[in-house]
């Protein structure tokens, strides 16, 4: 048998537990701690942020007319039958029919229609690329300003510049292959001499020429070979 005093000390302690373990159930949970919000919030990156109105501008020059003026069918880019002499990479300009060849070799050359010189302003020889230029500035020569003198003594290159998209200077000349912001002005008699495409044209001519390619302009009396179209 056990004694009274140990009965009565072992009920004190299972009665102490119980209330303690009352007590401990009534007592509110912790409550967890928030979950973290997602990164990056779903805000622009600083780095890349800028204030409305403070961003750069860039202008983009327009190098293709299509969308504004469709050339006739003739006088489209396209590949022609050329016999000729004259090696690959020579440049032939037809002043009478107004029509630009790239000889590709093997009996074929790239046509394209041109503008060239007016009345009075065309000419003929052998010449050479010299120098070429992307969206080339224009100072018109001191001769052209004495008959326009309206003109402007200096121009940056550009969209609205007279050379349009690419260059390519003529020997020692003031001629120039060139492109034209003026597309309906192709397949006329329109400038001072130099010779123009679209700028669509004068860009894909632009990456065939080399500098020192020979250039033949055949003067208004004689005819080159039409070309027949193969694509």
């Amino acid at each position: 048998m056990f004694a009274s005093g140990t009965v009565r000390s072992q009920s004190k302690f299972l009665l102490g537990a119980l209330v303690a373990c009352v007590f401990a159930a009534a007592a509110p949970a912790k409550a967890a701690p928030p979950a973290p919000l997602p990164f990056p919030f779903l805000l622009p990156p600083v780095a890349s942020y800028e204030p409305p109105g403070l961003a750069p501008q860039t202008i983009n020059p327009r190098e293709d007319e299509a969308s504004a003026y469709e050339l006739p069918a003739r006088l489209r880019r396209q590949v022609v039958s050329y016999a000729t002499r004259e090696a690959p990479g020579t440049v032939v300009i037809d002043t009478p029919n107004k029509y630009l060849y790239y000889v590709l070799g093997n009996g074929q050359a790239m046509r394209y229609g041109i503008g060239v010189g007016r009345d009075g302003f065309t000419w003929s020889g052998v010449q050479s690329v010299t120098k070429k230029a992307e969206w080339p500035d224009w100072t018109p020569p001191p001769e052209m300003i004495a008959r326009q003198p309206y003109l402007p003594r200096h121009m940056a290159g550009g969209p609205g510049n007279p050379l349009g998209a690419r260059a390519m200077y003529l020997g020692g000349t003031v001629y120039r292959i060139h492109g034209t912001n003026a597309p309906e002005t192709i397949g006329t008699h329109v400038s001072s001499g130099c010779i123009r495409l679209t700028n669509q044209d004068v860009i894909d001519l632009y990456s065939r020429v080399n500098v020192g390619a020979k250039v033949i302009v055949l003067p208004m009396e004689r005819r080159a070979d039409l070309g027949r179209v193969t694509r």
